[in-house]
């Protein structure tokens, strides 16, 4: 059967419908989040597709319609997209200012309400997504302006030589923030401490993950490279 609603119609009538009660300028931030929105789904959204909506998915795409997803398949599936968007797509896809991610969570924790109000979605949906909506308004920001101090960090590395140093003195990995304290922070697999500046230990959390290339020099850690800050 086809798809009456689709996830750009709903998607559509969710902005027209802000666009009544929103400042110009609060629009054009909720117009950007839904279209990066529209961009995760049309990108990554089709992996948790049944074996049959795989089907109409994949012939759509070879036929030329790089937004097919959006295109073919209803809002049911747009809140168990935001996990990805949030937690994948606006880090590690997006190059957007603080103010960016922040939206990107207001955002999204209002379209989930506003799905629930048109019953496209249960309330128990809704509630799980605003939670999402809320901690992404809240992570996104501090995970960016963690990684862009550790990056500025990273820049007054005294120079070395990687060859020189020991298998467990040269670490270029993904890595999990175990520990943290004042001026420091602790990953796992016992790497530590990293000395890094009161304000970068105050904004990292427990949990989070790091795309980062750590060097011991001289019984010191230092940071080498530094990718994204990943909010868990």
């Amino acid at each position: 059967m086809e798809q009456t609603t689709t996830i750009d119609q709903v998607l559509e009538a969710f902005l027209e419908d802000q666009r009544r009660r929103l400042s110009a300028r609060t629009m054009r931030s909720y117009q950007d989040v839904v279209e990066l929105l529209r961009d995760s789904l049309n990108g990554y959204a089709y992996t948790s597709l049944d074996k049959k909506d795989a089907k109409r998915f994949e012939q759509a795409y070879r036929d030329g319609d790089e937004e097919a997803f959006c295109h073919l398949f209803g809002p049911e599936h747009i809140l168990g997209h935001l996990g990805e968007f949030l937690g994948y797509f606006m880090v590690r896809k997006v190059m957007g200012s603080q103010n960016l991610l922040r939206s990107a969570g207001t955002v999204t924790k209002k379209l989930a309400s506003w799905l629930y109000t048109q019953g496209y979605v249960s309330d128990d949906e809704r509630e799980i997504a605003v939670e999402q909506g809320t901690e992404a308004a809240r992570d996104l920001p501090r995970a960016e302006r963690l990684a862009s101090l550790l990056y500025d960090q990273s820049r007054s590395t005294p120079p070395f030589d990687p060859d020189a140093l020991s298998q467990n003195d040269y670490v270029e990995n993904y890595l999990v923030i175990e520990r943290i304290e004042p001026g420091a922070l602790h990953f796992g697999r016992g790497i530590g401490p990293l000395p890094v500046t009161e304000q970068a230990s105050a904004l990292a959390e427990v949990g989070w993950g790091v795309n980062i290339t750590l060097a011991r020099i001289k019984g010191c850690w230092h940071a080498v490279e530094v990718g994204n800050v990943y909010p868990m």
